[in-house]
């Protein structure tokens, strides 16, 4: 179990647990419930590059304590 910060740019950074085979997608849908935002309305981006719903977080090297931008679509 991995714990990743997402930062909302809005000063406020939320704190997600997940597993490091999750894909993003269902990431997704684990910080929607959390911020009470429909997942379809959540981009995320690390170091620039969007990541795809059908990736897993452990293939774009998201690991313990890595932070991620939060876009609002």
């Amino acid at each position: 179990m991995i714990e990743v910060v997402v930062n909302d740019r809005l000063g406020k950074k939320i704190r997600v647990k997940c597993l490091e085979e999750d894909l993003v997608g269902d990431f997704k849908k684990i910080l929607s419930v959390q911020i009470g935002t429909p997942a379809s309305k959540i981009q995320l981006v690390k170091g620039g590059s969007i990541l795809k719903d059908h990736i897993s977080l452990d293939d774009y090297e998201i690991h313990d304590n890595t932070f991620l931008e939060l876009y609002y679509l």
